[in-house]
């Protein structure tokens, strides 16, 4: 389809509307939408709430990929609605829902309380020796190798995707998921930190890492490029290393002071104060 058909044509959009204050279950409402070329699924609800319906709810933020808060199913994949053209994804017919796997709040919008405690609970920072982290006397050094073995996963912007997409999570509520488990390994393999064994009695539980069946879905919907289906497999082979008592052990990377041969530039001011 060429850009100059694109221009100006309708599509029925199918939207899945919930509010839980009104309704016992989730219905599915139609309507019409005008579509330009070069449109976004959230343009697109922007212009349905402002011209057609001032009661739908759905989340947004940023509008350009980073914050995550817009996720949602669209016409059956966990998608940014800000990083998703119309009409990429619908010649006619665009249906949106809320994330699957999470409770809905109302309408597009999901709880996604259990993600971040989930989140919270594999200890998602760096775990070194409390006086050095609290009274710093240089920056832990780490190599551009060393960076390179988790920068994927740091990429990861909570949006839900992953979790939305697993089939695993969709029969457990109570396994991790994707999303958690991988930032587990991310921090793991941060030459920086010494948390393996504090995350390992979480990761490794019986809704841990071993409850996933590699469907691979997680890396397929990841709209940052990240794969978490990866990166659980590798935090398998680690807990197994670890429980034969053959992984291999590493010093965590060492503290690097200011250097001392240098001189510091007058017309660079002085940092301003630690205020935590």
């Amino acid at each position: 389809m060429n850009q100059q058909s694109q221009m100006w044509r309708e599509i029925v959009v199918y939207l899945r509307r919930f509010d839980p204050e009104r309704d016992k279950k989730p219905s599915w409402r139609r309507c019409i939408l005008p579509v330009d070329y070069g449109m976004t699924v959230l343009d697109g609800l922007h212009q349905i709430k402002e011209t057609l319906d001032a009661t739908l709810a759905f989340r947004f933020s940023c509008r350009m990929g980073v914050c995550g808060s817009c996720a949602m199913l669209i016409n059956g994949k966990p998608s940014l609605a800000c990083n998703t053209q119309i009409s990429q994804v619908a010649d006619r017919t665009l249906a949106l829902a809320p994330l699957p796997n999470f409770d809905i709040i109302k309408d597009l919008v999901p709880d996604l309380s259990p993600l971040f405690r989930k989140h919270v609970l594999i200890q998602p920072y760096i775990q070194r020796d409390i006086s050095e982290q609290e009274n710093p006397t240089g920056e832990f050094y780490q190599s551009p190798q060393e960076l390179v073995r988790y920068l994927q996963f740091s990429y990861c912007i909570k949006c839900g995707a992953c979790m939305a997409a697993c089939p695993t999570l969709a029969t457990d509520s109570e396994y991790l998921g994707p999303m958690p488990l991988a930032q587990a390994y991310r921090y793991n393999t941060d030459s920086r930190d010494s948390g393996f064994h504090n995350r390992k009695k979480v990761a490794g539980t019986s809704h841990g890492v071993y409850r996933c069946h590699y469907a691979g879905e997680c890396s397929n919907v990841c709209p940052k490029g990240v794969d978490p289906a990866r990166a659980l497999q590798l935090m398998k082979r680690d807990l197994v290393l670890d429980y034969l008592r053959l992984k291999r052990c590493r010093k965590p990377a060492p503290v690097q002071g200011p250097p001392s041969d240098t001189r510091r530039n007058p017309n660079v001011p002085e940092p301003p104060p630690y205020t935590v």
